[in-house]
């Protein structure tokens, strides 16, 4: 099948990797996107795959605690500058009150729900669509009523974070712990909170990956199958650290590991924290917009 300048395009975005290898990866796999990956992390190209999709929609990403509720919401629009509309920032904040207050089990939910002023949150959203005069949604929302919860708001709204932890220690205490938690979680945007959530599909694809590389090198491949395997084993290690929040590096401090400095933090405070669970948000995840010309878009990022 021919390949497109927009799949070499949407491969390079997915993996990082320069834009004629992406184009060989294509043709070898037969326009096969999963399979093109799989081709340059063979070829040890790509490090890692990272999520596909251009994350194009505008709006904002929104975290706070409200009466001991945790809340984070995403609500979209069409462009950046509505994004960071006063009407816009106020709705997106009412929506997470409504839902800190309400809990509701899903969007339709939350929807049907009063707004506080004798609107639903519907009819609220169609108000804000006429006011402000674009396209406004409401996309998802989650929340946390046990425990204490730490939110985190990233770059005025581009990423929103909801930590939630289990202590018997105040919300003063640990919302510095959480917020460096949760600072670590939006830039970085671990694939698993701990390695134990890890399941073996994952583990044996990452296996298979490193075997592949491996018969790939001179070097390696003429090694027995023993040692290949124990390289292997320390190659997950390695993988654990990169993936999982608890096992990776303190990002302001990486002489030691997530997971130790929660721990020197509960120590040092004289009482337990332990990170039970959060939600990243990131405005415009997974949605595509109009795509822009191919060439163009090579030439702004060249431009930069």
């Amino acid at each position: 099948m021919a390949i497109t300048a927009k799949d070499v395009q949407t491969l390079r975005e997915m993996t990082g990797v320069g834009m004629m290898d992406c184009k060989k990866a294509l043709t070898e796999a037969e326009g096969n996107m999963d399979k093109a990956v799989e081709i340059l992390r063979e070829k040890g190209l790509a490090a890692s795959q990272k999520k596909a999709g251009r994350i194009a929609a505008e709006g904002m990403a929104y975290a706070t605690v409200v009466n001991g509720v945790g809340v984070v919401v995403e609500v979209n629009a069409e462009t950046d500058f509505v994004g960071k509309n006063e009407k816009f920032v106020d709705f997106v904040k009412g929506v997470a009150a409504v839902v800190a207050a309400n809990k509701p089990a899903d969007l339709d939910a939350l929807m049907a729900l009063s707004y506080g002023n004798g609107r639903t949150v519907q009819e609220e959203q169609q108000e804000m669509v006429l006011v402000i005069g674009e396209n406004i949604k409401v996309r998802r929302f989650a929340f946390f009523t046990d425990g204490i919860s730490v939110p985190y708001v990233h770059a005025g709204g581009k990423i929103g974070v909801l930590v939630n932890l289990e202590t018997g220690l105040t919300a003063e205490q640990v919302e510095t712990v959480g917020k460096d938690v949760a600072m670590q979680i939006a830039a970085l945007n671990p694939r698993f909170w701990d390695k134990s959530q890890v399941d073996q599909a994952t583990l044996d694809e990452e296996k298979k990956i490193l075997l592949v590389q491996m018969e790939n090198d001179p070097k390696m491949a003429s090694k027995p199958e023993k040692v290949k395997e124990g390289i292997v084993a320390g190659k997950l290690g390695k993988f654990y650290k990169e993936n999982c929040l608890l096992q990776q590096e303190f990002v302001k401090d990486n002489a030691m590991t997530v997971e130790q400095y929660i721990a020197s933090v509960a120590k040092t405070l004289g009482g337990t924290i332990t990170f039970k669970n959060a939600v990243r948000f990131e405005k415009g995840e997974g949605i595509e917009k109009k795509q822009e010309n191919f060439a163009e878009e090579i030439a702004k990022q060249l431009g930069k």
